[in-house]
């Protein structure tokens, strides 16, 4: 465990006053902030490397579509 200081906004601090755990729930509520922020640039990074990627998939699909079909024709 690591001890910080930190300021928040008076609005928030009232917020959560009442809360018997504060530590814990900032611990829980700032890992829940950085999972979505880590999710997002995995998505990104995701939706980036498919569309670097969407011709050549294009293409191999029309080779297969090819070897797939000869044998029909």
């Amino acid at each position: 465990m690591k001890r910080l200081n930190i300021t928040l906004p008076e609005e928030i601090a009232q917020e959560i006053k009442d809360i018997p755990n504060k530590s814990g729930f900032i611990s829980e509520a700032v890992k829940e902030k950085l999972d979505r922020i880590n999710k997002e640039k995995l998505d990104k990074l995701l939706i980036e490397g498919y569309k670097a990627t969407r011709k050549e998939d294009k293409e191999i699909n029309q080779e297969w579509e090819k070897i797939t079909l000869e044998g029909w024709k």
